[in-house]
């Protein structure tokens, strides 16, 4: 009723109230709803060109209450009313009516209550009007009235009016006579002060003025000493006057969003308040006027500017709801624990690092939230998961010995040959490429650069004195390791983006600079980036400072049109918010056509999270040359200030309990520590013997993968059930098959076919082991050389040749069967030839990697064009869902996503950009069309077609496809990206630029009443609502994200 800011909080409440009463004294009048019998069945009444025609029954004059309402109406039926003697209510509500229709006045000596609501009313019939005596209850909301007559003030029983979302701008001079008036709605119209004619209605009790731009209130307001419920949210009010303070009645008070600085003194006088919103103002202090209203019960104060509560807030003893997110306070009093009432406690995007003792005491609190803040004690994990486990914890803590890890992942990424291997040499091992100076360090004469090979792991203690440790990860820069980069993205890493300044130029940005910039703000957002410049001593002076100046400037810009870009879409649903559901979902053209409140509402909240979470890039670049001993110094001295700064790294200095340091040492003890990987109730068990409960185990083991000890993917259906400790042998798994080297992938297997691989390990040769024929030696090498071709031309590897390239890793065929399924879980590969759940019955098992096909379309490009084998049209309706990614494509998300499907679909044929399959006996293809331009998205796209009145086969087909991506998606919170569905009438015209309806309508049920569409792009032309809307709306929202995900409310 008020603005959207406060739409979800629990004091609408308080207004039901006033609908409850309404129904309560409808409740034993006898009612009739009555249904257009004209037109289309199932058509959409608003849409329709042709008024329906609606007849009324005969013998109805006992009728009490007549709804009428969703009826697309121009005009009452005749002989309203002559036939309604009895007629008390009248509900025309969600029609087309311009003007009130004549018959109403008909009515007018017996009608108690009339709802016009969401009409097209410009103006009202003053005859009709003043027709109306007896009235009671008048709702004309959503409309389009710029003035309300003069005989308003005839309606002297009137009780309650709502004339919200209008166009007024001033109230008639005769409203000011209706004083049995107890409840006004007045909200979002164009008033520019407070209306003078309310505070002539001593009987108000009730009065939202919200949403217009008021910019100040009468000092005599006072004068509304009844009022229970006042919503002032978003009206420019800057300061509140002392007689405000005289509103001794007040229950309820909405005061968000209006630049408020401080309070009166005297507001604490309000003593029966029990709902207070001071959201989105400008409060630097919490208001010492508020501690002595003992009876508030919800207190928001949400976006404010707030750095400490004050220890005296205790004494809120009756508080159920406290919001106190997105200030800027840095710690909680002692004292906020005995709020022991507490049912909602939300104190997310502030700077708290430490919670307050038995802060376990707010056992009551259901709605928790505390991302987003520096937390060090209890650590970030623990907090995330509810008061219990802070409770244990806390527990835990007082009866144990802390122990303090300061422990750090450092991630070296960065284009191919930008120097990574060789700095990460230089750095960890203290040594110096050449000998310059005389330098007392170790020293090596010029040799080769140390060749990458693959993505490697190394423990580097960068002060031994504090025991400070880097978990050093080198990601390989080639491409054909961006399937599995991400996997070792985690938060509360020190990223290092490592250039070659010899060969950049500024042209090159983008791919060596830019596009892992966005790539890590994807998958990590609000990680910490330092850019280091290598190879230094091969650049001039000047030519070092114009490159190093280059890339400070570009990043500037692509974040600055990155922002830019988020705020300009911000805007937009800012302002489809700003327009009701109900105009939005009248006309396709409108912007987020149909799009429910609560869906643009969490769009919102993802681009403010967007907004708020950008990548930390430390300026200025780095420059570093290995051979320079002063330079790698001063990096090295750069990265421990980084990791030693509290507010970039607040983490590093937690206490831990000694329980969580007991079960690391654990995962690394014998037998354990030989095994590949750990379940998850592996890791419990061992969680026992070092005091942790099952409960508390996720904590601990989210603590060791951000720290970068090991990885645990607890977000992750497929991973979560898995703890990789046993890094090095997993990396080196991982680097056989992304290595993409033909030669060494042969060299692999002639070793691991011949023996030759486990005596080499020992550094012996076997001499029960004869050499092969000359002959057979040639043809083995032949054979191995064609599954080498076939894995790098098509990603095809048969089983045996899989154990073969793992042989250092494989005991038993019992350990190659779990590495397969591991690799399958990971999305990386899966199997061609066996049925889910059957077994292969002796036949060779083959498997694919995605991310190796190299054809770019499947056999099946023919349906992808539009045409079947023959050539000729489909006459069937098309189905396509697209999803557009403006920023950033994640480089594995394709081949992973084709991995994903595999149990979904059957005859699949697979190219580089396309996958042809079926679901059943319904054709789908998945598309990948990379960017061809800066303005252009990468698009990835899901079709399927049917006949219309099959084409629920169709959505069956590609809903399981949707849902899989949108589960994939999660697991980039940083990454910007839309979905559409496509029309499906431009997709059979062959239009070049289909019209596209938004995503989110995947995830709404299909509206009632409503069987066609229009679509924008040719006025006359209808979709039917089946193939724009799901039969079942789908499990997750396309365009949610799992750190906006849950419930969110905007006061």
């Amino acid at each position: 009723m008020a603005g959207t800011d406060s739409g979800n909080l629990k004091t609408v409440r308080l207004w039901r109230d006033a609908a409850l009463r309404a129904r309560k004294l409808r409740s034993n009048l006898r009612q009739l709803t009555l249904s257009a019998a004209g037109g289309c069945p199932g058509t959409d009444q608003l849409d329709s060109p042709d008024a329906p025609l609606l007849v009324l029954p005969a013998n109805i004059g006992d009728i009490e209450v007549l709804n009428l309402g969703n009826n697309g109406l121009e005009e009452v039926p005749d002989g309203l009313g002559s036939a309604l003697g009895s007629l008390r209510v009248l509900v025309l509500r969600r029609n087309r009516f311009a003007r009130l229709p004549p018959a109403v006045a008909e009515l007018g000596h017996h009608l108690t209550e009339l709802d016009v609501s969401h009409n097209r009313l410009t103006v009202l019939s003053a005859e009709v009007v003043s027709a109306l005596r007896e009235l009671r209850k008048l709702n004309l909301s959503h409309n389009q009235l710029p003035a309300l007559p003069a005989q308003l003030g005839a309606l002297i029983h009137l009780e309650e009016l709502d004339v919200s979302f209008n166009r007024l701008a001033h109230l008639p001079d005769s409203l000011s006579c209706l004083s049995r008036l107890r409840a006004v709605d007045v909200d979002h119209n164009q008033l520019t002060a407070f209306p003078w004619q309310l505070l002539q209605l001593a009987a108000l009790e009730e009065l939202d003025v919200s949403s217009n731009r008021l910019r100040g209130l009468p000092e005599d307001i006072s004068a509304l000493r009844a009022l229970k419920i006042l919503w002032l949210s978003g009206t420019e009010l800057g300061t509140l006057p002392s007689g405000f303070c005289e509103l001794a009645s007040l229950e309820s008070l909405m005061l968000d969003n209006n630049g408020l600085q401080a309070l009166p003194a005297q507001f604490s006088r309000l003593q029966r308040l029990k709902m207070l919103n001071l959201s989105s103002n400008l409060l630097q202090e919490f208001p010492a006027a508020l501690l002595p209203l003992a009876g508030l019960e919800e207190l928001y104060l949400s976006r404010n500017q707030l750095t400490s509560v004050p220890s005296l807030i205790s004494g809120l003893g009756r508080l159920l709801t406290l919001w106190l997110d997105n200030n800027r306070i840095r710690y909680l009093p002692d004292s906020i624990v005995e709020l022991t009432g507490l049912e909602e406690l939300v104190l997310q995007g502030n700077q708290i690092a430490v919670l307050p003792d038995n802060f376990g005491q707010l056992s009551r609190v259901g709605l928790w939230k505390i991302k987003d803040n520096p937390l060090i004690q209890p650590p970030y994990e623990v907090c995330m998961k509810g008061i219990p486990y802070i409770a244990a914890y806390q527990k835990e803590l007082a009866h144990s010995q802390p122990a303090v890890q300061p422990r750090l992942k450092l991630l070296l990424m960065g284009y191919k040959a930008a120097g990574k291997t060789l700095l990460r040499h230089c750095l960890t091992e203290d040594r110096v490429e050449g000998n310059q100076g005389g330098e007392d360090k170790k020293s090596h004469p010029p040799s080769p650069p140390p060749v990458s090979k693959g993505i490697e792991v190394t423990s580097w203690t960068a002060d031994a004195s504090r025991g400070l440790r880097f978990i050093v990860y080198d990601l390989a820069g080639d491409d054909s390791y961006e399937v599995i980069q991400p996997f070792f993205l985690s938060p509360g890493a020190l990223y290092v983006l490592v250039v070659n300044l010899a060969t950049y130029e500024p042209l090159r940005f983008p791919t060596t600079v830019g596009s892992f910039l966005h790539r890590v703000g994807a998958r990590v957002p609000h990680a910490v980036v330092c850019i280091v410049g290598t190879h230094a001593d091969l650049c001039g002076e000047q030519e070092l400072e114009e490159k190093c100046l280059d890339i400070h400037r570009q990043i500037a810009l692509q974040e600055k049109h990155d922002a830019e870009g988020l705020s300009r879409l911000a805007q937009v649903v800012d302002e489809a918010l700003a327009r009701d559901f109900e105009l939005r979902s009248a006309s396709p053209h409108a912007a987020y056509y149909g799009v429910s409140d609560k869906n643009l509402r969490r769009r919102k909240a993802h681009f403010q999270y967007l907004l708020n979470h950008r990548l930390q890039i430390l300026s200025p670049v780095l420059p570093v040359s290995c051979r320079d001993p002063r330079q790698l110094q001063r990096l090295r001295d750069k990265l421990l200030s980084v990791a030693e700064h509290r507010e970039i790294f607040p983490n590093l200095h937690r206490v831990l309990p000694r329980s969580w340091q007991v079960l690391e040492e654990l995962h690394f003890q014998p037998p354990q520590a030989q095994r590949l990987w750990l379940s998850w109730w592996d890791s419990a068990r061992l969680g026992l013997q070092a005091g942790l409960t099952e409960d508390r185990l996720q904590s601990a083991l989210s603590y060791l993968h951000e720290s970068g000890k090991l990885l645990y993917f607890e977000d992750s259906p497929a991973l979560k059930e898995h703890v990789f400790h046993n890094l090095s042998r997993l990396i080196d798994i991982l680097n056989v098959f992304f290595q993409r080297d033909p030669s060494l992938l042969l060299h692999k297997l002639l070793l691991g076919t011949s023996g030759e691989g486990e005596a080499e390990s020992r550094g012996e040769s076997s001499p029960l082991m004869a050499p092969p024929a000359p002959s057979q030696d040639a043809l083995r090498a032949t054979q191995l050389h064609h599954y080498v071709e076939g894995f790098l031309l098509h990603g095809l590897l048969p089983a045996h040749v899989i154990r073969l390239l793992l042989k250092p890793h494989i005991q038993a065929q019992q350990d190659l069967q779990l590495l397969l399924e591991l690799l399958e879980k990971m999305g990386l590969c899966y199997c061609l030839n066996k049925a889910k759940g059957k077994p292969l019955n002796g036949s060779t098992a083959w498997y694919k990697f995605p991310c190796y096909v190299q054809n770019e379309v499947p056999h099946a490009e023919a349906w992808i064009n539009g045409t079947n084998l023959a050539g000729q049209s489909f006459v069937a309706e098309q189905l396509q869902i697209e999803y557009s990614f403006p920023f950033t494509f994640p480089p594995s998300l394709f081949a992973r996503y084709s991995v994903q499907i595999n149990s979904h679909v059957v005859h699949r044929s697979d190219g580089k950009l396309q996958i042809f399959a079926y679901r059943g006996k319904v054709p789908v293809v998945v598309s990948y069309r990379p960017a061809k331009g800066v303005l252009q998205p990468d698009t990835l796209s899901i079709a399927s077609h049917a006949s219309l009145p099959n084409i629920w086969t169709a959505w069956q087909a590609i809903t399981p496809l949707v849902e899989e991506l949108n589960v994939l998606l999660q697991e980039w919170p940083g990454l910007h990206y839309t979905v559409h569905i496509l029309c499906s009438k431009c997709l059979k015209r062959g239009s070049p630029n289909p019209h596209a309806f938004p995503g989110e309508l995947l995830s709404q049920p299909r509206p009632e009443g409503v069987a066609e569409i229009i679509c924008p792009k040719n006025g006359s032309e209808r979709v039917n609502v089946a193939l724009v809307y799901p039969p079942t709306p789908t499990v997750i929202s396309p365009c949610s994200k799992k750190n906006v995900g849950e419930k969110h409310r905007n006061q």
